[in-house]
């Protein structure tokens, strides 16, 4: 066999492996997506560089045919296909920017940033910058402008050296501990309800969910936050119902719910007490082809949910300033840098997984989540069904 297919073949072999180990949903293993840049600068032609972004983002994304099939309720074809598709963005923008020519780092840099925002950035996931968090914990923007220059450093021939100085930031952060801090009066919940959570919305469900919450709160001023989907469609009644189980208790409950419109609905953050309730977030991007489908506008259709794409990244609860994160915004860059940009006092991030059993995608959603609130040093609450 010829060197340079001997070269090409490890090149693509060690991509994989970087994606698979990279996200596997421990966070100590994210700075291991920081090797992606050097592997695909090493490739010695367009063609090779597109094969080592295929087997990144197809390794690092293992989990989604598996979790489409099960949404679905179907065989694992439309995975397949969801997962081919995903990926086919990020392949084209690293290979449209690799280059023969030179200057590569400033051309990995022009990939890296439109993966982190939209259009591109709607599918920009496992995307190294992630890992900041973890090399630079509670160096806010400068820890993302050190991970930034690190992430260019590995394009070029001081890669070795650039190396070096990521595995030592990765050392000295394993010694240092990578646990989240919950907020004082701040109590998250999980539940492990699978599918029925938010299609069964029946007063009995209610009730649990609301003993649980009675179970849990110690204290007037204490906060409990229920997953994604936890309230079924946000009405009248439920909020009545609600606002008298809350009676004399002095908490307030976040919880994911559903609002229908007349052309779809939003998924969205419910806070409610005794005295109050509104809704304070509506999700600046749902999952693209399960619930966000902006196609069916133009095909004169209605229905899935709407993305609000740049609003609403810091929300008031209970005299806290809190950035929101649901589902999978947790994967992607731009949500939290734009919630960042406002200096809240804490994240919240839930979920509703239950479609993701026996993949690692819930546990990268928390990975990624955590990652972030240890760079920009915020507490975070986290709440996932399962």
């Amino acid at each position: 066999m010829r060197p340079d297919r001997i070269k090409i073949g490890i090149l693509i072999f060690a991509a994989a492996a970087v994606g698979w180990a990279g996200w596997n949903g421990n966070v100590l293993f994210l700075p291991l997506s920081a090797a992606f840049p050097a592997l695909w600068s090493l490739a010695n032609s367009r063609r090779t560089a597109a094969a080592v972004s295929a087997a990144y983002f197809l390794s690092a994304s293992r989990g989604l045919p598996q979790g489409v099939a099960q949404f679905y309720a179907s065989d694992i074809l439309p995975g397949l296909l969801l997962w081919l598709s995903a990926s086919s963005v990020f392949v084209l923008v690293h290979t449209v920017f690799w280059s023969r020519q030179g200057r590569l780092p400033l051309r990995y840099l022009a990939a890296a940033g439109l993966m982190a925002v939209p259009p591109f950035g709607i599918l920009g996931w496992a995307h190294p910058l992630t890992a900041a968090g973890v090399l630079f914990p509670g160096w806010r923007w400068l820890g993302l402008v050190a991970m930034t220059v690190g992430l260019a450093g590995l394009t070029t021939s001081r890669r070795p050296a650039a190396a070096v100085a990521v595995a030592g930031a990765w050392l000295w952060s394993a010694a240092s501990g990578t646990g989240s801090t919950l907020p004082p009066a701040w109590h998250a919940v999980d539940l492990h309800l699978g599918a029925s959570l938010g299609r069964t919305s029946d007063l009995a469900r209610h009730r649990d969910l609301a003993a649980t919450v009675q179970a849990i709160a110690g204290m007037p001023g204490d906060v409990v936050v229920l997953p994604e989907s936890s309230f079924g469609f946000w009405t009248i009644t439920v909020q009545r119902f609600w606002q008298r189980q809350l009676i004399g208790t002095g908490v307030t409950v976040v919880a994911g719910a559903a609002v229908a419109g007349e052309d779809g609905y939003d998924n969205v953050m419910v806070a409610i007490s005794e005295s109050e309730s509104s809704v304070i977030y509506r999700e600046r991007m749902p999952v693209p082809g399960s619930m966000w489908q902006p196609w069916q506008r133009l095909l004169g259709g209605r229905g899935g949910a709407r993305a609000h794409l740049f609003a609403n990244p810091v929300v008031g609860v209970a005299g806290a300033r809190a950035a929101p994160l649901i589902c999978y915004e947790q994967l992607i860059v731009w949500p939290i840098l734009q919630s960042m940009l406002h200096d809240p006092d804490l994240i919240i991030a839930i979920g509703n997984g239950w479609w993701t059993s026996g993949t690692s995608i819930v546990p990268i959603q928390r990975a990624s989540a955590i990652a972030w609130a240890r760079l920009f040093a915020k507490p975070i609450v986290l709440s996932f069904n399962t």
